[in-house]
């Protein structure tokens, strides 16, 4: 018989929370429409309140909820885990389940490819062992330590991502991680607005060592510029070894050659002195960048590249951030590439130069606009007007960020300009044909999941 995930008593001494119930449970959420029987349903206050759910957490299975106040509808003697603030009893939760694992952990942090590479960590450490990750972007305030709170009592190595917003987020999430191995994939843009500069987000992407355990390793970007602070970031806060990843000569994880296709990426790279060839099915070369990371942090587990390797085979960017599939459109079909995520530029950069991949009878790039850009928006959006005309036979954006791109964009090249996503979708759908390749891709705020929503839905009888 399986052992439960978490004992009434541990709840009770991970928390210092009351339980009069003697549960077990198998799992730990926040969300009570997905919430599998047996789980503990954590009512958070976020957008809602999450104890407004509880009953129907319990409804669905849930065999216990923790809670902060009485949830309304909940009958008596029902399985309440009562503790002062369910944050901070989730984040209790979350430290604990660190405590208890015994294997060894990874912390990803990059203002772009940070879920990526966790996915690949997911594969590659998962060919040596046991290896838990989050099952998505679970890298914020509550993220972090849901992830930890999961953590399964026979896991050998765990992947911990970790974001920001904002100044002086990453750190403590490192804490209570408690990595042997960090890993900043790549500094960019992204979040400038919220710090003001890319020397800012360099500062803050790098305090993901602080957590690091003693004798820790870091994996950074050697061909990055901000390589010798963050390697002196590392250094200060303990770090036994840092290794560098990338294409050129001083990489100790590097890549030697690449070529990215259609049907994906091929590369041979040199991992700490060994040999490793590389395939695929992802299109891009940002891909092979972030594999060169992932395959360092094997390596810097003790781990042998060259035997994991083969486990990227099967990796595939996840919803949302460049799944491509067939859609019905008039007179046949098209293929939409969803990268609707989110965005920052070096992803749009990366995301258009995959785009210019693809065979196609036309290529399509549909953008909204990044957000938290601050004074710099206007500027970095227009920057973008080279790659965009470059990669695609036609461009449609919306927003007003992204009214400079499309202004700076060749005429022939300018699709349409709507203000929001769902104002947009009329002016690609009337543009759409057999062959095209549909590229759509915008800050998770631009909510361009309403255009791949839309393409998606299109009516299978618009298409012979």
């Amino acid at each position: 018989m399986t052992a439960p995930l978490w004992t009434a008593a541990e709840l009770r001494a991970a928390t210092g929370g009351a339980l009069a119930a003697e549960v077990a449970v198998s799992g730990v959420a926040i969300d009570s429409r997905g919430i599998a029987p047996g789980a503990l349903f954590v009512a958070l206050r976020d957008a809602r309140d999450g104890h407004d759910f509880v009953a129907d957490a319990l409804a669905r299975g849930a065999a216990a909820a923790m809670v902060d106040r009485d949830p309304p509808g909940v009958a008596p003697g029902a399985a309440l885990l009562r503790v002062g603030d369910t944050m901070e009893g989730l984040r209790a939760l979350g430290a604990a389940g660190r405590a208890r694992f015994a294997g060894r952990a990874v912390a990803v942090t990059g203002s772009v490819g940070k879920t990526g590479t966790k996915e690949m960590l997911r594969l590659l450490l998962g060919a040596l062992g046991p290896t838990h990750a989050a099952v998505a972007s679970y890298n914020n305030h509550w993220g972090v330590p849901l992830t930890l709170a999961r953590l399964p009592r026979g896991a050998e190595f765990a992947v911990i991502e970790i974001g920001m917003n904002n100044p002086g987020e990453i750190a403590p999430l490192a804490r209570l991680a408690r990595p042997h191995v960090v890993a900043v994939t790549a500094i960019g843009e992204a979040h400038v607005g919220h710090l003001g500069s890319l020397e800012a987000i360099a500062e803050e992407k790098g305090s993901i060592a602080a957590g690091l355990e003693p004798g820790g390793v870091a994996v950074l970007d050697r061909d990055s510029p901000f390589f010798p602070r963050l390697a002196a970031m590392a250094r200060e806060a303990g770090a036994a070894r840092v290794i560098g990843f990338g294409s050129g000569a001083a990489a100790e994880s590097r890549l030697v050659e690449a070529a990215a296709g259609p049907e994906g990426v091929r590369a041979r790279l040199s991992v700490l002195g060994a040999e490793v060839a590389l395939a695929m099915p992802a299109v891009g070369l940002h891909h092979a960048r972030n594999a060169a990371c992932a395959l360092a942090v094997v390596a810097a587990l003790g781990g042998d590249p060259a035997r994991a390797a083969p486990a990227l085979a099967a990796y595939a960017p996840g919803a949302g951030r460049g799944g491509a599939r067939p859609v019905a459109v008039p007179g046949g079909t098209a293929l939409l590439i969803d990268e609707s995520y989110n965005a920052a530029p070096p992803a749009m950069r990366a995301a258009l130069a995959a785009l210019a991949l693809r065979p196609a009878a036309r290529r399509i790039a549909v953008l909204g606009e990044m957000r938290e850009l601050g004074a710099q928006s206007a500027a970095l959006h227009a920057a973008l007007a080279p790659d965009a005309a470059a990669a695609a036979d036609l461009v449609f954006c919306c927003g007003d960020g992204m009214a400079h791109l499309f202004e700076a964009l060749p005429p022939a090249k300018r699709g349409g300009h709507a203000p929001d996503s769902a104002a947009l979708v009329p002016l690609l759908r009337a543009a759409l044909r057999p062959g095209d390749a549909i590229l759509v891709k915008g800050a998770l705020g631009s909510r361009m999941a309403v255009v791949v929503e839309a393409l998606s839905l299109q009516p299978a009888g618009d298409a012979s």
